[in-house]
């Protein structure tokens, strides 16, 4: 799959095409929603079909000071649109000149000049233009006015609730991964690079592999069950610390995984450590003795929560 930003003119072939057009951070079952019908649109009037997401997120540059809340990387999201359908990511960067772009010149210079699009589908809450001054009533006014059909899906829901990216981050927030699941389809997961840590791990006869959280929402801390997907596609069950250490000082947050049968060195390689079961809080213990034993403990409950012999 392909991805594009408006610096370079959109390539020929996929312009007249369907755009589904939202942030989609999380591509949760609601984002799922609007995408599928853009790639059946797209199928069915034989049209090339382009994701449009925005990066970083508005709320990034309205209120910088906010703690991280990405639920996905730009590299994860651009995958699971490539398994949607989609023949290409198209990446709106939202800056203060995007920003001050009204909704006129959004359908008409970025949508219909720009991107040359026949179609767009949206969710039904999808705000655009300056001072979030266009809403779907008028991106189809202004859609058909540059010859755009506008369209919008109606909120998915679970549990008699709508789902959102705030649901999910209300779910890891409160230990919830489980929840969190229910409402992307899969798990959260956590795409980050290997660094090289003090060598606890394998003092303690567990050595991990450690990656920092960045942008992405902090879950809860404490101790996870956890599938771990190396950058050349093999993957391994696991469990995981969430959180600063506080058996240790100086405190450090860190998301360190223990690969089961898994023996060589992953520094510096790309790995994406997605969290299944929620176990324990983290908690302070009195010797490093004591941590091991709990260490073990922790990887025996993980190996019951996925269902692998003990």
């Amino acid at each position: 799959m392909e991805r594009l930003t408006l610096d370079e003119p959109l390539p020929e072939r996929l312009r007249a095409g369907v755009v589904a057009l939202g942030n989609f951070d999380g591509f949760h079952l609601g984002h799922q929603a609007v995408v599928n019908r853009a790639v059946a649109r797209g199928h069915h009037e034989r049209r090339p079909v382009i994701v449009a997401t925005f990066d970083p997120h508005p709320v990034r540059l309205f209120k910088p000071d906010v703690p991280p809340f990405k639920l996905t990387s730009l590299d994860q999201r651009q995958r699971l649109f490539a398994h949607a359908g989609a023949d290409a990511m198209l990446v709106f960067r939202f800056d203060k000149e995007l920003a001050s772009t009204t909704a006129e010149e959004f359908v008409a210079g970025l949508l219909g000049d720009r991107i040359g699009a026949a179609a767009v589908v949206t969710g039904d809450d999808f705000t655009f233009g300056k001072g979030r001054g266009g809403n779907v009533e008028t991106l189809k006014s202004l859609g058909l006015r540059s010859g755009i059909a506008a369209e919008a899906i109606a909120p998915v829901l679970l549990d008699g609730q709508r789902i959102s990216s705030g649901r999910v981050r209300e779910a890891l927030e409160a230990g919830d991964p489980g929840c969190a699941t229910r409402l992307l389809s899969r798990p959260f997961a956590v795409e980050a690079t290997v660094e090289r840590g003090d060598g606890r791990g394998h003092e303690l006869g567990c050595p991990t592999a450690n990656v920092r959280l960045g942008e992405y929402q902090r879950p809860a801390y404490g101790i996870y069950a956890v599938h771990v997907r190396l950058d050349d596609d093999r993957e391994y069950p696991g469990v995981a610390s969430l959180g600063v250490r506080p058996t240790f000082e100086p405190p450090e947050e860190l998301l360190e995984a223990n690969l089961f049968g898994f023996d060589g060195d992953l520094y510096g390689r790309t790995i994406e450590i997605a969290l299944h079961a929620y176990i324990r809080p983290e908690r302070k213990f009195d010797d490093l003795p004591a941590l091991a034993a709990q260490m073990q403990e922790d990887a025996a409950e993980a190996r019951k929560l996925l269902a692998l012999p003990q």
